[in-house]
């Protein structure tokens, strides 16, 4: 088990570099820092001394190594456009975008497996119909038009829900939320409904398909033959080989979820990390950029390290594998404990036989098989 994390770690770690390297390919080529930081009025002087105080002048690798170092202290430089430092911004903008994708994926999560449940369990029933064909609408439909035909519906007609923004938070110091306050609450169904309703559909397809396929298979016949109820079998036996593959997809779905909320928070105006990333790309803040790929990268893989362990927590075989590498295959060592088999005592003073007369054995055994045998 420790091996397997600290390989897994060091995965983790080749992949960071790599992004880092893809980070730091924003720094050296899209655009040049000085020209974005100093206005047009700045003498070449000027600007020579600030490349000197930015490190631009230095070799490549030099400055590949100082954004590694930099970055592993959580340090991506000054914004471009607010003149503030990138670890501030982020710090400020990321308890909302966690806020909205931790509530949107547990919910799908959760509505997922117990509607791909019931479809799979009544898959004949018009209920279970009915989910199936609503389910299209998550699966067809793209995120920004979701978006806003629930703002025309529940903002502009009902008006019951806040059409924009977060509503009012509360500032616990280290971290800002909206679930404590009602408007904060409000403000959070229409954008998690959003961004939660496509991963519900997918989650509950794969349920219902692999719940299909698991009721078929021989040992839940069997666990039928034992006089096991229903409820047993279901819930105790088929929905955990059931949730195998959903801990992939839900792994990847909640990564997915806080990269690419982006237009979810374009269209709802959430103020997170999403529309951030946004308003950089509009105004060529690469200090904002380069921090978000990072930030997204390190938020894959740590997701993808706790998949990996829930693995060996779901799956027994993954535990068996692990603990029965290096052993024969052959069969079951003996048991030291166990008494010695009795042998045959030869007889006294009696010597294993020689070569030359194993020999003779032999050769008196072929000319027995090879001869003829005669009936008188």
């Amino acid at each position: 088990m420790l091996a397997f994390i600290l390989r897994r770690l060091l995965q983790s770690v080749l992949v960071m570099l790599t992004v880092a390297l893809v980070s730091f390919g924003l720094f050296r080529y899209i655009g040049d820092p000085v020209n974005n930081m100093v206005g047009q009025e700045a003498t070449m002087a000027e600007r020579e001394a600030l490349r000197d105080t930015l490190g631009l002048n230095q070799p490549v690798p030099v400055q590949f190594l100082r954004f590694v170092a930099n970055a592993a202290q959580g340090e991506f430089g000054v914004s471009y456009r607010m003149a503030r430092p990138v670890a501030d911004v982020i710090a400020e903008r990321l308890p909302a975008t966690l806020e909205l994708a931790l509530i949107s994926g547990f919910g799908a999560l959760a509505l997922g497996i117990a509607l791909g449940v019931y479809t799979a369990l009544r898959r004949d029933g018009w209920l279970s119909h009915a989910i199936m064909g609503l389910s299209l609408v998550g699966v067809s439909l793209p995120t920004f038009l979701i978006g806003i035909l629930l703002i025309y519906v529940f903002a502009v007609e009902l008006k019951v829900l806040p059409a924009f923004g977060r509503g009012e938070v509360v500032d616990l110091g280290w971290w800002t939320t909206g679930l404590l306050t009602t408007s904060g609450l409000k403000s959070l169904v229409m954008p998690a409904t959003t961004l939660g309703l496509y991963q519900l559909t997918l989650i509950m397809r794969l349920v219902r398909a692999e719940m299909l396929e698991v009721l078929r298979t021989d040992y839940i016949k069997f666990a039928r033959a034992r006089g096991l109820t229903d409820r047993a079998v279901h819930f105790g036996h088929a929905l955990k080989n059931t949730l195998l593959p959903v801990i992939t997809i839900t792994g990847l779905q909640i990564g997915s979820i806080i990269a690419f909320a982006i237009i979810t928070e374009t269209v709802f105006q959430w103020p997170g990390v999403g529309l951030l990333f946004i308003t950089a790309v509009q105004f060529v803040d690469i200090p904002v950029m380069a921090a978000y790929l990072v930030l997204i990268a390190l938020i894959f893989v740590v997701i993808n390290l706790i998949v990996d362990l829930l693995y060996f927590v779901v799956d027994p075989r993954l535990r068996v594998q692990r603990s029965g590498r290096g052993h024969c295959a052959c069969g079951p060592e003996p048991d030291s404990s166990m008494p010695p088999a009795p042998t045959t005592p030869s007889p006294l003073g009696a010597r294993p036989p020689s070569r030359r007369a194993r020999l003779a054995d032999s050769d008196l055994l072929h000319s027995l098989v090879r001869s003829p045998v005669t009936v008188a």
